[in-house]
């Protein structure tokens, strides 16, 4: 594409200071690609991935097809192939992404790599990594550019992806009809005809979603209430218990200011569930609601997930990224865990705080942030204050508001409503119907402390659900360790002399056995050794007439 001096009117008329910018004697506006990627982020979260793409597919298209129009009477060509090649350049000076080297041709059997594209940013950004391609706009824009301007309806397919791990985003072109059954789904989303009935049905597919949606809400409602458990909050929280009330009422409160709010706890309690309880209630709810957990990634990639980086910056750094502060944008950041943050980490975390900017990784330049920081701990930062783990300054600055949400033993009131949530949602999940725990179980569940929390008592219901014969769970489908038999071979230490281990171990290898009924190859599996040593242990002890099966071979 070659612009001649004889051209008066440059394709692109607009400067900083209009309040018009037109393209091609068009008004054309100029949209934050975050705004765009939230916009992706809650079509799919709403209506799912294929009317989202078919949505953003048609949008591209649409400006695809225009943008050829516009080339067309706007720019003097060479040749109508020009003008028909000239599709991927014109969409790179919208700064929609950066074309590899060398460019190559669309229509070409290799087709043309995309660097830079702002879908795998805002993919990987908010939603992380895909299933497949990503590029739904991008495909949309080549496409319709390449049809309107060729004169024959042609489909860009994307086969490889940077959201996918990919290098880069590897788009090919050819005419609707030589692409083959497998493309589809792909070919699904060209489905065109007036933008109008594009949305009409689009529309339509999100009302069967929403519709389902809403009965499926109806059965858990039903399902909860025949249950025994008609009070639990829309949010999921179960709060029966004087301790969680207080916590969901102190969560409700804080959440209509913009506070920062540190919230504690022991390993599966709840924080997180916390954390979007005050992100749903506040003014920001309808911003990006987005966790990582600090604990889980390495120092040096953890700067670069929380605050971005440009390419070049580091070794595997391919192309600019925002950080999960950008990606967060508007809405509400969760760090779990923490406090496993190093020293280091720590004072780059205060700084942002404080300032509320961050500086990519590789940038000289930082950029403002609008984010609500939430964060989230297991451990006793006031100890690490103490100790000098951790920074007194951050410390204050995160806890502004501190809710402590208590263990699971704390709130006996809430473990068999809870449990029936938990009960509910496996049953759905696993596709069976149940109608609730027998009294022998419930009796279980509330004599058990739950070490793991509601962690526990959630993998306790998803097992006890994948064992049930029957159309309630009774206390054999329950685990081991909720059984009295499995707490009545705790060994207590008794006042006296500190008895030997060996006698301690004999002891309960027989004590075991006793309740296996003698069982030595069930005795085996609960102790976690093997038959043969099961079995020497017993013939030292004199037992093995007690024994009902000999070991395995």
């Amino acid at each position: 594409m070659q612009a001649t001096e004889e051209n008066s009117t440059p394709f692109f008329d607009g400067h900083p200071g209009a309040a018009v910018v037109p393209l091609a004697r068009k008004r054309t506006l100029l949209i934050d690609t975050v705004a765009l990627g939230l916009l992706r982020k809650n079509l799919i979260d709403h209506f799912g991935d294929v009317s989202a793409r078919l949505v953003l597919t048609q949008f591209g298209f649409s400006q695809g097809w225009r943008l050829a129009e516009a080339a067309r009477t706007e720019l003097p060509w060479k040749s109508d192939e020009e003008w028909v090649n000239a599709g991927p350049r014109l969409h790179e000076t919208e700064g929609l992404f950066r074309l590899g080297a060398p460019p190559g041709e669309l229509r070409s059997s290799a087709g043309i790599d995309l660097l830079n594209s702002f879908e795998t940013e805002a993919q990987l950004a908010l939603l992380g990594r895909p299933a497949a391609p990503s590029c739904w706009s991008l495909c949309g824009m080549l496409s319709g550019y390449l049809s309107r301007a060729s004169g024959q309806e042609f489909v860009v397919i994307e086969d490889r992806c940077v959201s996918l791990g990919d290098a880069s985003c590897r788009m090919h072109a050819k005419p609707r009809d030589e692409w083959g059954l497998e493309h589809a789904a792909s070919l699904e989303a060209f489905n065109r005809g007036p933008l109008k009935e594009v949305l009409n049905e689009s529309l339509q597919r999100v009302a069967v979603t929403l519709k389902e949606a809403e009965r499926r809400l109806t059965e858990r409602r039903r399902a909860l209430k025949g249950m025994g458990d008609e009070h639990a909050e829309p949010s999921g929280i179960v709060a029966r218990s004087v301790s969680m009330r207080r916590v969901v009422d102190l969560a409700r409160r804080v959440a209509k200011v913009d506070a920062t709010v540190l919230i504690t706890g022991e390993s599966g309690s709840g924080k997180e569930r916390i954390a979007r309880l005050v992100h749903d209630e506040s003014a920001r709810a309808r911003g990006a609601f987005v966790a990582i957990n600090c604990g889980a990634i390495a120092e040096t990639l953890l700067e670069s997930e929380l605050f971005g980086h440009s390419r070049g910056s580091f070794t595997g750094a391919n192309q600019d990224r925002p950080g999960l502060f950008e990606a967060a944008n508007g809405g509400t950041l969760l760090l779990d865990e923490v406090g496993e943050v190093s020293a280091g980490m720590q004072v780059k975390l205060l700084r942002v705080l404080q300032e509320r900017e961050v500086r990519r990784v590789g940038e000289n330049r930082s950029r403002p942030i609008d984010v609500r920081v939430l964060a989230a701990t297991n451990r006793d930062l006031a100890h690490g204050v103490a100790g000098g783990a951790f920074r007194q300054d951050l410390y204050y600055r995160l806890k502004v508001v501190e809710l402590h949400v208590p263990p699971l033993r704390e709130r006996r009131e809430d473990v068999l409503p809870l449990a029936n949530v938990l009960l509910l949602d496996a049953a759905t999940r696993m596709k069976r119907s149940l109608s609730g725990l027998s009294p022998a179980s419930a009796e279980r569940l509330l004599d058990y402390d739950w070490p793991g929390n509601v962690r526990e008592l959630e993998n306790a219901m998803a097992r006890a659900v994948a064992l049930a014969q029957g159309d309630r769970i009774n206390e054999e489908d329950l685990p081991d360790e909720l059984l009295p038999h499995a707490r009545a071979l705790v060994v207590v230490p008794t006042a006296g002399p500190v008895r030997p281990l060996e006698d301690i171990e004999r002891d309960y290898i027989l004590l075991a056995l006793e309740q296996n009924g003698g069982n030595q190859t069930q005795t085996a599996v609960q102790l976690k050794i093997g038959s043969a040593t099961l079995y020497r242990k017993l013939k030292s002890y004199g037992r093995l007439a007690s024994s009902k099966t000999e070991p395995l071979s």
